[in-house]
């Protein structure tokens, strides 16, 4: 799993079948700062994810890659890479909070 924020989403009108009614979201991974360790940053890389729970955009989330990303009961018979799982509301490390929903 990663720790990724919801940067914008996808419109696709032509697509496989089982993708129809799909929300598709661009979701860009985060990982906290090497120099710092007190907050989160950018990794640099976006993907498209399946939100199957409702994000928006500008929400940090929580996102399974590969063959995980098909394990839900929602997408285990889509043809799918990233999937959003969970909404984060607050991330602590070494008993520091790095990031809270709420901020």
């Amino acid at each position: 799993m990663f720790v990724a924020k919801v940067t914008g989403s996808v419109v696709s009108t032509q697509k496989v079948k089982s993708m129809i009614g799909q929300k598709l979201m661009v979701v860009e991974p985060y990982r906290l700062d090497e120099k710092n360790r007190k907050s989160l940053v950018t990794t640099g890389r976006t993907f498209v994810a399946v939100d199957t729970i409702g994000a928006g955009e500008g929400e940090f989330v929580l996102i399974t890659q590969g063959s995980s990303a098909r394990l839900t009961p929602e997408t285990k018979s889509l043809p799918i890479d990233t999937v959003i799982i969970g909404i984060v509301d607050s991330v602590h490390v070494d008993h520091d909070r790095v990031y809270h929903r709420e901020d």
